[in-house]
């Protein structure tokens, strides 16, 4: 009978013992959670302030910028709910990431222009995609990029440019980085660019919602254009194959003055 070595006695010990050294046990997913929730201006909804009036020729490019009116989107409040769009929530750090979300499905996100506008005004970026900038516009734009961490882009955009310019940024930034257009100088948007799924931009009703995230206790951050901090920090203790309603979170009206 052929001898065992050491390794070989070793590694028997450890499988009759119950150790399983050869095949690691997979996260399973219900270890994984949903938080959700809606910001909501508390206090009266202000009203809208037209930014570029149908027909006023004093505007550049009037005939394509001012084809119609044009109402600040700076700060956008739903009248019907009160909810805040356009703000963005995220975990702060993400110090594990579901397999499924390890990578993102799009390689390339769009933005674009229309009306002398961007589309969309706020959006999120992670660090392995790169945003494709379009134009829409029958006049020529710039695109102006003013990361903290990344590099700068600033470059013209053609006329009815749909073939676009990519835009890489490939480290986490800590707040959403401003884009500006120097031609018209009220189109501004703002990209936050993370390096890990768990980001998103409120919808027309201030509502969110971020899918598998690890559980346990994860810190959220939030924030807006005109306010900064919504809130400084969120905490939440994700559970397990649960959803985690944060209801409404009430940001007074006064943080947006």
């Amino acid at each position: 009978m052929q001898k065992m070595s050491f390794s070989q006695i070793f590694v028997a010990t450890l499988l009759i013992c119950g150790v399983n050294l050869l095949v690691p046990t997979d996260v399973s997913a219900e270890g994984w959670g949903t938080v959700t929730g809606q910001f909501v201006y508390d206090g009266p909804v202000p009203e809208k302030v037209i930014q570029r009036k149908k027909g006023d020729a004093s505007i550049k490019d009037a005939a394509v910028c001012a084809k119609m009116d044009h109402y600040n989107n700076d700060l956008v409040i739903n009248p019907e709910n009160n909810g805040i769009q356009n703000a963005f929530m995220f975990l702060k750090k993400a110090k594990v990431i579901h397999p499924d979300l390890k990578s993102s499905k799009e390689k390339t996100v769009v933005f674009d222009q229309k009306g002398c506008t961007f589309i969309p005004h706020a959006m999120v970026v992670r660090t392995d995609q790169k945003v494709l900038v379009k134009s829409n516009d029958p006049v020529g734009h710039n695109t102006h990029t003013n990361p903290f961490r990344n590099e700068p882009v600033n470059f013209m955009m053609n006329p009815n440019d749909r073939k676009g310019t990519e835009v890489a940024n490939v480290i986490g930034e800590k707040y959403p980085t401003k884009v500006t257009c120097d031609i018209h100088p009220w189109m501004t948007a703002y990209w936050l660019i993370v390096d890990h799924p768990y980001a998103v931009v409120t919808d027309k009703d201030g509502k969110f919602t971020i899918k598998n995230l690890p559980a346990g206790k994860n810190v959220f951050g939030s924030w807006h254009e005109k306010s900064g901090h919504l809130e400084k920090t969120i905490t939440v203790d994700v559970k397990a194959g649960e959803t985690v309603d944060l209801g409404k979170i009430k940001i007074k009206a006064s943080k947006f003055k």
